[in-house]
């Protein structure tokens, strides 16, 4: 009998037999979602025999939901998640500049899925424009309901624009409107708790696996009370709640302030000795060069959802492209989780068995993760390097490596599940 993961107090409890819902998703998500559930069950089965196993239920959004209910995404969909908990979603197709809202950020908000966790890491035999790509392994922890992406904006030209610019000329005394009457206005909301939760779970996640730092990324000298307050309040809950398992750039300043920079210097080397986590920030553009100039410096990153946005995906392009980049959307506190591929749904090569499977397949090993099936997740991880390391790779890691074999979806997703 198959069962629902749940969820008390801490901690997330699963049975050996679960029912996980998906959504197959739109364009090449018809192709490789079928290929990665394959992958995953073979992986399952052979790390533990018939002692666990995954019931795949279905779900619909985009395209296919349209067709089958006449809503992109049904109240059903959405509870299903709410309801199993753990969810997989393949690429579903954004509107750009008009239409309806992103499917994706809808379900984030609507499960409040803070978290935007990406993990990014090099393989054996994938080519990169770096010299060096061994030396970039981040994970990045992205703001999921605030800033921009929290959808509060109005047109130019309409009702809504006049007023909202009425009120900052002749409520809040703004004059910095360059072009009033044609401009669109957007509202960047930045909380307290938002920032907090957010950090805190990088932070963990940082104690937890032994990384040595977290770094927060903002453009507060800019933005001072939205980004400036996601450092601020950042460091705050760190300093607060983590008390001598961490220490921060903070206080570095103030004891460099008080009695030096030697002391200051002489502290830092005492936490790092002792296995703190050292929280620092740094300024959003400075970050992305230091990237590239020295990405060993950087483990784990807070950020907000914008600068998240920018900078997972450089630094996916840094080890070969988005589509061997991994995503999950979680909420730490209620345990829903939906993983999902990063990349979008390729429209110019769908139905052609082109699309690469592995965003979306270590994806579901980060599930696998996720869920305590370490062992699965492991096996997933391993094949997919060994393939790689093979020569052998789908379309899109091929064009900057001629030494490679290129295979189709279905053929690259066998040959994962022949190295397992």
């Amino acid at each position: 009998m198959y069962e629902k993961i749940t969820k008390t107090g801490e901690n997330l409890h699963v049975p050996n037999r679960i029912i996980i819902p998906y959504v197959e998703g739109d364009g090449v998500g018809a192709e490789i979602t079928p290929a990665a559930l394959k992958v995953v069950d073979r992986a399952v089965s052979r790390a533990y025999g018939k002692g666990r196993s995954i019931e795949w239920k279905e779900v619909f959004a985009g395209s296919k939901a349209l067709e089958k209910t006449g809503s992109l995404l049904p109240c059903e969909t959405v509870e299903a998640f709410r309801e199993y908990l753990v969810g997989v979603k393949g690429p579903l197709t954004t509107p750009v500049g008009e239409g309806s809202r992103s499917l994706n950020v809808t379900l984030r908000q609507t499960l409040d899925l803070y978290v935007c966790l990406r993990p990014v890491r090099s393989f054996r035999g994938i080519v990169s424009p770096l010299r060096e790509p061994q030396k970039v392994n981040m994970t990045v922890f992205r703001e999921n309901t605030e800033d921009i992406y929290a959808g509060i904006e109005w047109m130019q030209g309409t009702p809504e624009a006049l007023k909202f610019m009425n009120f900052l000329s002749c409520e809040m005394g703004v004059s910095k409107v360059r072009f009033p009457q044609t401009s669109s206005f957007g509202v960047k909301p930045v909380s307290v708790e938002g920032s907090e939760r957010l950090v805190a779970a990088a932070v963990e996640y940082a104690i937890k696996h032994k990384l040595p730092s977290v770094t927060l990324v903002h453009k507060g000298n800019i933005m001072k009370y939205t980004e400036g307050g996601f450092k601020r309040w950042g460091y705050d809950v760190a300093e607060r709640r983590y008390g001598d398992r961490v220490f921060t750039m903070r206080q570095y300043s103030e004891i460099k302030n008080r009695n030096g920079e030697n002391e200051a210097s002489k502290a830092l080397e005492e936490a790092r000795h002792a296995g703190k986590v050292i929280i620092k920030d740094v300024i959003a553009d400075a970050f992305l060069q230091n990237t590239l100039l020295v990405p060993e410096e950087y483990s784990v990153i807070a950020t907000l959802n914008l600068n998240g946005d920018y900078i997972s995906d450089q630094l996916a392009a840094m080890v070969g492209g988005i589509g061997i980049a991994p995503g999950a959307n979680i909420n730490c506190l209620s345990g829903h989780a939906i993983f999902e591929a990063t990349h979008g749904t390729a429209p110019d090569i769908a139905g052609r068995d082109m699309a690469n499977p592995s965003s979306l397949l270590l994806s579901l090993a980060m599930m696998l993760e996720y869920i305590g099936w370490d062992d699965a997740a492991n096996l997933i991880v391993s094949s997919v390097e060994k393939t790689f390391a093979q020569g052998f790779v789908t379309c899109d890691l091929a064009r900057f490596n001629s030494r490679t074999e290129t295979l189709g979806t279905s053929r690259f997703a066998e040959t994962v599940i022949n190295n397992l």
